[in-house]
């Protein structure tokens, strides 16, 4: 349990975890995983005591960022839900090449921090990486430790494939992963021990089955 006072110095200073390099991107810590079993719904889709079907589940953040501004800001609202299930993603902010690099600093950030957090309250969690132009490969590699499971989707990748495959080679390279849960169909080109979840199969199963 938080205390207010702990919880306005974390809101304000977010520096409480392990970081490396030069723009202090905190540190998402390798977790094992069985790659064999996974299953994801979507974040949107998460109930307060949900049923054990979807609890067996990780939970996925491929979408909408406004969606998720939450679990960033008010952090400690939504950690009672996301407990509940096996694994968590974390939060696929978007990054544009049009966007200006502070920004895209700032949602790599937040991404591994929101990780970094839901770690330290014992959560396993998987680093979900995005880039946007090579520029980008300065910083949205960082806070992954190398040989981890991470966690790519290709929502939107197919409109620009040598952007992407290109990032997903820096990737390969510097992370080195042991494991690639792909949310969407991958790229014939993409190498990897690449574990394929259709994205039409994370909607949420209801109590009765739906």
């Amino acid at each position: 349990m938080h205390t207010i006072e702990a919880r306005s110095k974390q809101t304000f200073l977010r520096n409480e975890f392990d970081a490396l390099g030069k723009w202090n991107i905190p540190i998402v810590r390798k977790n094992k995983l069985d790659v064999s079993k996974v299953d994801l719904i979507c974040f949107s889709d998460i109930k307060t005591n949900d049923i054990d079907e979807n609890r067996a589940k990780g939970v996925h953040f491929f979408i909408d960022d406004y969606r998720m501004e939450g679990v960033y800001y008010n952090f400690d609202k939504s950690l009672n839900r996301l407990s509940q299930y096996k694994f968590l993603l974390t939060p696929d902010y978007s990054l544009y090449a049009e966007m200006p690099k502070a920004i895209q600093l700032f949602n790599v950030f937040r991404n591994r921090w929101c990780g970094a957090y839901w770690q330290s309250n014992g959560l396993t969690v998987i680093p979900t990486v995005s880039w946007s132009d090579t520029a980008s490969f300065d910083f949205c590699f960082d806070g992954i430790e190398e040989g981890s499971v991470v966690a790519v989707g290709m929502i939107g990748c197919k409109r620009n494939k040598l952007a992407f495959m290109r990032g997903y080679s820096a990737m390969l390279e510097k992370i080195n992963p042991a494991a690639i849960i792909c949310l969407g169909e991958p790229f014939p080109e993409m190498k990897g021990d690449i574990v394929t979840i259709d994205y039409l199969t994370t909607r949420r199963v209801n109590r009765n089955g739906r």
